[in-house]
């Protein structure tokens, strides 16, 4: 009778840890929470790009960054979000773009058409991550923003 009741109480347990982690589960169409988490890491506000789809506009450190929410249905529950920074008339050399994607993890660096140095980094939203996890990819980003900034020579 014992055996059965642990087990019932640890079903039981189990089902009502899935149930909270359900809950904070976020999105690409939870826009606010991520705004608010994008908040906690600095200044951010939620715009509408061009094709409708849902844009935060964001500043870490005086550097100023778009999360452009991607791959949308009905400029809505948008399966991926892409943080991006683009330094205009900041145009280092190849050799130093190459360097950072040779020596850094989680992010690409690369020259636009303009040959001004862009970073981006994308975060996989199709089955929804816990909140701490997307706050961790802020840190991460703010770690790549500011490390991207003074690598191509942004003060």
């Amino acid at each position: 009778m014992k055996t059965t009741s642990f087990v019932a109480g640890g079903i039981l347990a189990l089902a009502m840890s899935v149930s909270a982690q359900a809950q904070t589960t976020i999105t690409g169409a939870d826009t606010d929470e991520i705004l608010n988490i994008a908040r906690g890491h600095g200044a951010a506000t939620l715009a509408t790009q061009s094709n409708g789809d849902p844009q935060i506009s964001g500043k870490i450190n005086g550097i100023s960054y778009q999360v452009y929410f991607r791959n949308c249905t009905d400029n809505a529950d948008c399966e991926d979000i892409n943080f991006y920074l683009g330094f205009l008339d900041l145009k280092p050399t190849l050799e130093v773009i190459n360097d950072w994607n040779l020596n850094k993890r989680f992010s690409r660096a690369y020259l636009d058409q303009d040959k001004d140095a862009c970073i981006e980094m994308d975060i996989d939203l199709v089955n929804g991550v816990s909140a701490e996890y997307l706050d961790a990819q802020f840190e991460l980003w703010n770690m790549v923003l500011t490390q991207f900034a003074e690598h191509v020579g942004y003060n």
